[in-house]
């Protein structure tokens, strides 16, 4: 998986569990593409103390989500999810196809 995207994932599954200064800084990082100068300037504080966090940031996403395995379960439920839509559109069981996506949208 891409880097960003896992990123994004751990971050939408556990980002909440993060204190309130370390999701702005991980948001303004990761999400919004800020560089860690920016940051560090409207935060006061240096740039390397910025870097610091993200990587702790990161570290302590892993470790949720090698504890609770919420984004896997996740992935794995919409590739299922995915196939049930592709059979019920080859056999044409449009009742089938329509509870897929209404899942898939809610995923």
């Amino acid at each position: 998986m891409e880097k960003f995207v896992e990123q994004t994932l751990l971050y939408d599954f556990y980002g909440e569990l993060l204190t309130k200064r370390q999701q702005e800084v991980y948001e303004n990082v990761v999400l919004e593409d800020y560089s860690l100068s920016e940051v560090a300037e409207d935060l006061g504080i240096s740039r390397q103390g910025v870097h610091d966090m993200i990587k702790r940031c990161n570290r302590t996403l892993e470790g949720y989500e090698a504890k609770l395995h919420l984004v896997d379960k996740f992935l794995q439920i919409r590739g299922q999810v995915q196939k049930i839509h592709q059979l019920a559109e080859q056999y044409k069981a449009e009742d089938i196809a329509a509870i897929s996506n209404v899942i898939l949208e809610e995923l």
